[in-house]
């Protein structure tokens, strides 16, 4: 029997809080979020899940969260979003988020 596949909804409905970065593979500044985002999964492990999502290949989730423009990152726990922000996001900043948690 094959395994359910996991939803948006499921991962974001979770206890481990939830980094969504919403991007485009056109974007400038999405690519640097992007290597910013891998340190950052990495020094956290566990702590937090990352997740990215293309706006342009899954437009109705963006304009669910009402993305107006990318990079845009948004937190999730519990499914509540509990911190939002456009634009490149230092790596230090996200840190601090999750370690205030």
């Amino acid at each position: 029997m094959a395994d359910k596949k996991e939803t948006f909804g499921d991962i974001i409905a979770g206890e481990t809080p939830v980094l969504v970065d919403f991007f485009a593979t056109w974007c400038g500044p999405c690519k640097t979020m992007s290597t910013i985002l891998t340190d950052f999964a990495k020094q956290m492990g566990d702590r937090v899940r990352v997740i990215k999502i293309d706006v342009d290949k899954t437009p109705t989730t963006a304009e669910t969260y009402k993305i107006q423009g990318v990079p845009t990152l948004i937190l999730f726990k519990g499914g509540e979003i509990i911190w939002r922000q456009s634009g490149v996001v230092q790596k230090n900043q996200l840190v601090n988020l999750i370690n205030e948690m």
